[in-house]
């Protein structure tokens, strides 16, 4: 799995050349349909390991009346928050010739 706190990928929005996108394609459809399913991808690594490491944090109670916040789970969920999104991720890995593509038919 690629660490994805080591990724250049923009945290705002920015526009990128169509021409770039396309080129590994020759289709601009085709690259956005691949993308996105790598952003599927990105986003439940990234799903899964927030919930582990907010789970090694966890603190279980019985009582229901007592709710406190656990500064570490706070902290951990703050990082993940200012990450970039998982579709900057997947076109960042795009463009950067690091997502893995096939057309079984042309095969």
């Amino acid at each position: 799995m690629m660490d994805y706190k080591e990724t250049k990928a923009p945290v705002t929005t920015i526009t990128y050349n169509k021409d770039a996108i396309e080129a590994p394609t020759n289709n601009i459809y085709e690259a956005i349909n691949i993308i996105a399913k790598r952003a599927t991808q990105i986003n439940g690594d990234l799903k899964k390991e927030l919930l582990d490491k907010l789970d090694e944090f966890a603190t279980y109670n019985d009582s229901l009346e007592e709710v406190f916040e656990n500064k570490e789970q706070i902290e951990v969920s703050k990082f993940y928050e200012k990450l970039p999104k998982a579709t900057a991720i997947a076109v960042e890995e795009w463009l950067n010739g690091k997502v893995y593509h096939r057309t079984p038919e042309q095969e």
